[in-house]
């Protein structure tokens, strides 16, 4: 009954972020905090360096955008992709190793608990 109803509003809100992270050339997995996520943080590790320099890059274009109150020439907004994925995969390897290693009873190479 409400399916056609959200998938329409599904389809409103993708395209609203995606208008706002193309102001600031970003691409919705830059939003990920590896600070806050160690599995986040252990995938991008694991991605190859320039996957890595690119997404620094952006985000550094963007807290620069943002301090000076700007947005991106339409030009350069029109080459942008927010939604291209490139840290799904990786991510996913990462937290099937971790549910596997939770199974096994030895847990997290890695662990980190916020006072």
């Amino acid at each position: 009954m409400f399916d056609p109803v959200l998938t329409w509003a599904a389809r409103r809100y993708q395209a609203a972020v995606a208008t706002e992270l193309k102001k600031y050339g970003l691409r919705y997995e830059d939003l990920y905090d590896p600070l806050l996520n160690m599995d986040i943080d252990e995938a991008i590790h694991r991605l190859p360096q320039d996957v890595v320099d690119a997404r620094m890059q952006r985000l550094k274009r963007a807290v620069d955008c943002s301090l000076k109150k700007s947005y991106l020439s339409k030009e350069i907004q029109d080459m942008q992709t927010p939604y291209s994925w490139y840290l799904k995969d990786t991510w996913a390897e990462v937290r099937a190793e971790n549910t596997e290693k939770a199974l096994l009873g030895t847990g997290k190479d890695y662990d980190r608990s916020f006072p």
